[in-house]
């Protein structure tokens, strides 16, 4: 329902209020006004009959003097009712009287005319014989009160005995004039009130009616915004995508963007939801900072955003302004002290030309975004031959189960050289995913899906007994290195792990000291005191702890010391320009000695060249790894180049003798970014 729509029908409703409050108020003040005009009425029958009786008990009983109104009048008689009479009649205080008798013939007329008498029929006659007292207010011809006739009983001697009716027509000007005075000033005061009434029933209206309003606006506006970032949430997005297809059939052509943040469950897990809240509400700002006005960004749910950009047909222009999107996305942002850069993948349909309804839109931008998880530049166009059953998470998901199931898993491994010795002290494991259909997949291609399912604690402990159980092969080989294994940030969020990994030992039979337990430092970083209990822990029970892309990260250095770390791993960021900077050979020296100092083994990560190694030796790096030496391949591929009876003697010298200590065969895959 739109606002328009429900201000007219809050409106509507005020006035159905109004109407409503307005019938009984003024039906209310008619009746009160009718009834006081009716009480009015009865204050002057009241006067009337007062009046009536002081006449015949002060004027005619006097003048009767015991006559019976039966018989004819003598001369005196009415000669004293008429001076009893004429003043009252004079000065307009009785427009007329009549002494009758109770055979209803008229005993004396104040102007001798009988026409106009109460029948002796009639009702008021004959209750007047009976002893009482009828009073009637009459109408003239405009059918307003002119008169009141009063009609009772007449005494005529001093013994009280009634000889006849007394039938005396009173003005009702004066009384009617008070009565109008009266009447009006009681009117006007019912009118105040009842005005009063009235507004304090339409303020109550009117504030019902906002209140309302407003609520129906907030509910409305809640129910289609987000409430932890403001921004719209999926029905709005929904809305917003059917208006902009609706215009596209009239010849607008615009994009459909998917947005999904990278590693989010990581912030969740180990900085805490608040943090994690705290980072969906700066996206959502940032995201709806870096659009241009008519384009619209919403909350889909978790850490998934989408965009509408209804300007946005032309490809180049519009995969341009995304790329500047995330680039300003991914500017440094503070949580609990803690600087974050955020990466998100962004997947892009393009409509009318690559989908016609909202669902294939949705369903082409999400096979595209799960692609652009893998691409570099992070912003991936939706085309026809982009796989949909590969890419979407809950079909990983659910094929990483069953490969669970079906140990599809396959472990790599990447030596560890002693670039004193040139020997192999330690094999690093990297998990792949033998998929049935798709080949070898790299961790890069599941390990975030593992991460949000909830799969990663399965995954580890999998990865940890095929690596102690390769251990034992290798071992019984005569092959004397120790194994590496990376744990997840999520991992060491539990105290349940240092136990799990003690029994995945002891059931292996493998020596706790021959284990290495590899985290980022970024998830050591996080949550500094559950993961250094971990740690402890781990330690506690004889296991080794590696801090895994040194220098990319926020390690607490107090907790470093205080912790069972024994290596850290520098990242292959600075070996890049190692060979020709001083700077960077100056920051790698200076993390050797810190390492060090701190008990520390000191391995380079990444080394793809021979300068890089010779510059290693030289900083005093106590291990490396990479490309120079090995690609990751099984562990008998391994043992097959750095055999048990010939191991290397000495980091090779140069490229070329470096390429010749391995086999070209046994380079058989590209190392991924996640391991």
């Amino acid at each position: 329902m739109t606002s328009n729509r429900w201000r007219r029908q809050v409106s509507k409703l005020f006035a159905m209020y109004v109407l409503a409050s307005l019938v009984p108020v003024g039906v209310l003040g008619m009746v009160l006004v009718r009834g006081y005009n009716d009480e009015q009425l009865e204050r002057g029958r009241d006067q009337g009959r007062a009046q009536a009786a002081v006449i015949e008990q002060m004027a005619i009983g006097p003048a009767l003097n015991g006559a019976d109104l039966s018989l004819r009048l003598t001369d005196a008689v009415r000669a004293r009712l008429e001076s009893a009479t004429d003043l009252a009649v004079f000065k307009g205080s009785v427009s007329h009287l009549r002494l009758r008798s109770f055979l209803g013939n008229v005993a004396f007329s104040d102007d001798g005319s009988v026409v106009g008498a109460v029948p002796v029929s009639d009702p008021a006659f004959r209750a007047a014989v009976a002893g009482e007292t009828n009073v009637r207010i009459l109408d003239g011809p405009g059918q307003s009160p002119t008169t009141i006739r009063v009609l009772r009983p007449v005494s005529a001697s001093s013994n009280g005995e009634t000889t006849g009716v007394l039938e005396v027509y009173l003005p009702y000007d004066a009384i009617a004039a008070k009565v109008a005075v009266e009447t009006h000033r009681a009117i006007t005061r019912l009118s105040i009130g009842l005005v009063g009434l009235f507004a304090v029933l339409a303020l109550i209206s009117w504030w019902t009616t906002r209140t309302l309003r407003k609520n129906a606006a907030t509910h409305e506006y809640d129910s289609l915004h987000d409430s932890l970032t403001g921004l719209p949430n999926r029905e709005q997005f929904r809305r917003t995508a059917e208006d902009a297809l609706a215009r596209a059939r009239r010849g607008e052509h615009g994009a459909l963007v998917l947005i999904d943040l990278d590693h989010f469950k990581e912030v969740n897990d180990t900085l805490g939801h608040h943090a994690g809240d705290e980072l969906l509400r700066v996206v959502g700002r940032r995201l709806t900072e870096s659009l241009r006005t008519d384009d619209m960004v919403a909350r889909l749910g978790g850490d998934e955003f989408a965009m509408v950009l209804p300007r946005g047909g032309r490809h180049q222009e519009t995969v341009a302004l995304l790329n500047r999107v995330r680039h300003e996305l991914g500017e440094e942002v503070v949580l609990d002290g803690v600087p974050l850069q955020i990466e998100a993948s962004f997947g892009v349909c393009f409509y009318p030309e690559s989908a016609e309804t909202v669902e294939d839109l949705l369903q082409h931008a999400d096979a595209a975004m799960y692609q652009a998880k893998h691409f570099p530049g992070g912003v991936v166009v939706y085309e026809p031959a982009t796989p949909h059953h590969a890419t979407h998470a809950l079909v990983i998901q659910r094929e990483l189960r069953g490969a669970l199931d079906r140990d599809e898993l396959v472990l790599h491994y990447q030596p560890k050289m002693e670039l004193g010795s040139g020997r192999v002290s330690c094999v690093e494991a990297l998990v792949r995913w033998q998929h049935p259909e798709r080949g070898l997949l790299l961790p890069a291609e599941f390990l975030a899906v593992a991460e949000r399912a909830d799969l990663i604690e399965p995954l580890t402990s999998w990865v940890l007994r095929r690596a102690l159980a390769d251990y034992r092969a290798w071992t019984a080989a005569g092959h004397d290195w120790s194994i590496a294994v990376n744990v997840s940030a999520r991992n060491l969020t539990s105290l349940k792990f240092a136990g799990s990994v003690g029994r995945i030992l002891h059931e292996a039979d493998v020596p706790p000291d021959r284990l290495h337990l590899e985290v980022s430092e970024t998830a050591l970083g996080f949550d500094t005191e559950l993961a250094g209990q971990v740690v402890d822990a781990l330690a506690a029970r004889g296991i080794s702890m590696s801090i895994d892309h040194f220098g990319m990260g926020f390690t607490d250095l107090y907790r470093l010391c205080t912790t069972g770390v024994s290596e850290i791993k520098i990242d292959r960021t600075f070996l890049a320009d190692l060979p020709g900077s001083k700077q960077d050979r100056a920051i790698v020296r200076s993390v050797v000695d810190l390492g060090h100092n701190l008990g520390c083994l000191v391995t380079a990560q990444g080394v793809e060249s021979q300068d890089v190694a010779d510059t290693l030796v030289d900083a005093g790096f106590d291990q490396a790894q990479g490309y120079l030496w090995l690609r990751p391949c099984p562990w008998t591929e391994v043992a097959r180049v750095f055999g048990a009876a010939a191991p290397l003697t000495a980091t090779p010298t140069s490229g070329a003798e470096a390429t010749q200590n391995v086999p070209a065969q046994t380079m058989c895959e590209n190392q991924g970014v996640l391991r």
